[in-house]
């Protein structure tokens, strides 16, 4: 039996009466969040649109954080309907949902992806550990047991087998899933192997560690990562953060940089040796089902085995499937509505 907001969908359905007459019901899907789920979901939305004879959803590419916002500021037809995100949703962004009517929610993760850290494909070949890129990108590190503000302007400064090169390096910004997930993959880990960080009290590491520098070797370029894709292009000195889907599209002039001796490939990254990797997702207002024409066949076409499967065409931009097993348990939540069952839901 399918899991549903009643309630939400009740509320719903009167607003639309109410604005009969007056106005036509929205008969596009209206889909917000993370800039790297977003050519995922522009491919359904086009598969969709193409199967179906109905309007292409509307998708935009607002970042992860700012599509939780987005997401969770109601149910309506002026409201969204679907977010993506490539990290889980926070307790914080949960509260800010229940608080707003957004009670019914269901969490769909779609496969994987991993964080590349790319440059031109013409520039030198670049193997670095998470310490080290910790040293480049902090605000503050350990230099001789004591924490001060990051004095390396080039790469061999932290290391003389590194490129003798200035450290420039585009990243999303703090609102985006992959700086999250970049923050806890890379900088989180990095600083653990300096004692004096290890020492400090618990706010005052996580200040440390997360931080990243603002006095230019790191460059915040957008919610947008084709940005940064053209930022490598025009510099090829310059290094990229951004999700693997876009390096994947863009091999014939961009090569992503080893970390930990291992290069980001599908191959890495489905079998968990590239260690900068993390799960994707979309997620579901329930409300919205039943009630915002061809939401449900939308859902259906993302979770079928010819979108996220083995070889389907969700893996030709660059998407890493689930596991058989977990593809068929994220398809029966997603079908059934199943609500999320994480922060006491």
């Amino acid at each position: 039996m399918k899991t549903r907001n009643l309630c939400g969908v009740a509320a719903l359905a009167l607003a639309a009466a109410a604005m009969s007459g007056a106005a036509q019901a929205r008969d596009q899907i209206r889909i917000v969040g993370s800039s790297t789920v977003f050519p995922f979901t522009q491919a359904v939305a086009e598969q969709f649109a193409n199967m179906t004879g109905s309007p292409a959803p509307v998708v935009e590419s607002t970042g992860t954080g700012g599509g939780m916002k987005i997401f969770c500021q109601g149910i309506g037809e002026d409201q969204a309907d679907l977010t993506g995100a490539s990290r889980a949703m926070k307790e914080s962004e949960f509260k800010a949902c229940m608080d707003s009517g957004v009670t019914s929610i269901t969490e769909v993760q779609i496969g994987y992806d991993g964080i590349a850290f790319a440059h031109a494909k013409d520039g030198p070949e670049f193997d670095i550990s998470k310490k080290e890129l910790f040293q480049a990108l902090a605000a503050e590190v350990a230099v001789d047991g004591q924490i001060v503000a990051n004095p390396y302007k080039k790469w061999s400064d932290i290391d003389p087998s590194l490129p003798d090169a200035a450290i420039q390096v585009f990243g999303p910004p703090p609102t985006s899933g992959t700086r999250d997930a970049w923050v806890e993959l890379v900088m989180d880990v990095g600083c653990e192997e300096f004692p004096a960080i290890e020492a400090l009290d618990g706010d005052r590491k996580k200040e440390v560690c997360q931080r990243m520098r603002q006095d230019g070797p790191f460059i915040e370029a957008g919610e947008n990562d084709n940005l940064i894709v053209q930022r490598l292009g025009a510099d090829h000195s310059a290094y990229g953060i951004f999700g693997f889907s876009f390096l994947y599209e863009n091999l014939d002039t961009l090569k992503g940089a080893k970390i930990e001796g291992v290069a980001p490939s599908i191959e890495t990254i489905a079998d968990s040796s590239y260690a900068v990797s993390r799960p994707l997702f979309f997620y579901i207002k329930n409300a919205h089902r039943g009630v915002i024409p061809g939401l449900e066949e939308f859902i259906t076409e993302y979770v079928s085995e010819e979108a996220m499967g083995d070889g389907g065409y969700l893996s030709e931009r660059g998407l890493i499937p689930l596991s058989p097993e977990k593809r068929q348990e994220v398809r029966d939540g997603a079908l059934n509505g199943t609500m999320m069952g994480r922060f006491g839901a």
